[in-house]
């Protein structure tokens, strides 16, 4: 009786830890880039998709790309703690639709350098995006961003409209309001915080058991410096985009979920009002990570408005 329970107890504790490796590197990819990059390499290589790096002010960035390399471009930023690999559901569909899509990882996440003396502002991002433009002679780009990666869109938008085609924000961050959240949660260090901060980001989040929100709470300290560095910068208030969105002239797609918890929908709304050229599609049950949750959704509008 006494091996059948000890078997029961080892047998949950495997259990356990492999619910915390396997969800960590569902929703985390980038945190298991270190040791896992040439699974990950081979497995977007056999998908079709090239995994490559460029230098870019001496800093090498890691990107994806995917589609015919005589399509129209796309270029897809990611969000705060994100990676390239965010996009690959919807990168997909826009790529059997025609188009050449491009992912780079932002310097300090995914697979791309992270250097100590790197503001990782907004401001500074968005310079390091026009760079992988320039370094892979990308002249002319539909341009696209979720959450901080809209942000960053928003100003490289500004800063070079006639190389902006479109703009595609998606539950985007870049408005002149505090958020009614704690900010601490994007670096979680408690497994009550680790829960608190998947409810923000998706509406059906998955509720980790302490050990396994331990094990990856270790795993992600990692990228934490990073993660806090760029929500000091946006907090600032020295980016926002409220005086910038009027001046954007290209058109323009807003796609919001309509219960983002992040960024709420009324934020979706004022950009709408500040861009009279934009259009304003709402999905429903993909929480603030869109891209990874409602690619189904969100490719037809976005295929839609690109081809027009």
């Amino acid at each position: 009786m006494r091996i059948r329970k000890k078997l029961k107890w080892f047998l949950l504790i495997d259990l356990t830890l492999l619910l915390a490796f396997g969800l960590s590197f569902w929703l985390w990819p980038a945190i298991w880039f270190p040791v896992a990059d040439g699974v990950l390499s081979a497995k977007e290589l056999l998908s079709g998709v090239e995994n490559r790096s460029v230098l870019v002010a001496g800093h090498r960035v890691h990107y994806l790309a995917e589609g015919p390399k005589d399509g129209a471009v796309v270029v897809l930023v990611h969000g705060l703690g994100g990676h390239a690999e965010d996009w690959r559901k919807l990168a997909q569909p826009l790529s059997k639709a025609g188009y050449r899509v491009y992912m780079p990882d932002l310097l300090g996440y995914g697979r791309s350098d992270k250097p100590e003396d790197f503001s990782y502002s907004v401001h500074d991002e968005a310079d390091l995006v026009v760079g992988f433009m320039d370094a892979l002679d990308l002249k002319q780009v539909d341009l696209g961003g979720c959450s901080m990666g809209g942000w960053i869109a928003q100003e490289i938008a500004a800063k070079q409209p006639a190389r902006i085609h479109r703009l595609v924000l998606i539950d985007s961050g870049g408005l002149m309001e505090k958020p009614e959240w704690d900010t601490r949660l994007f670096t979680p260090t408690t497994p009550a915080e680790l829960n608190e901060f998947l409810a923000l980001l998706m509406p059906h989040p998955p509720k980790f058991p302490d050990v396994a929100a331990r094990i990856i709470l270790h795993i992600r300290q990692g990228n934490d410096w990073v993660i806090r560095r760029a929500v000091a910068s946006m907090l600032a208030g020295r980016e926002t985009t409220d005086t910038l969105l009027p001046q954007l002239k290209m058109p323009v797609l807003i796609v919001w979920d309509d219960a983002d918890r992040i960024f709420p929908l009324s934020q979706a709304e004022r950009m709408h009002s500040l861009v009279p050229q934009s259009q304003l599609d709402i999905v429903t049950g993909c929480g603030h990570m869109a891209p990874v949750f409602c690619s189904a959704q969100i490719a037809p509008k976005m295929v839609e408005y690109l081809q027009r």
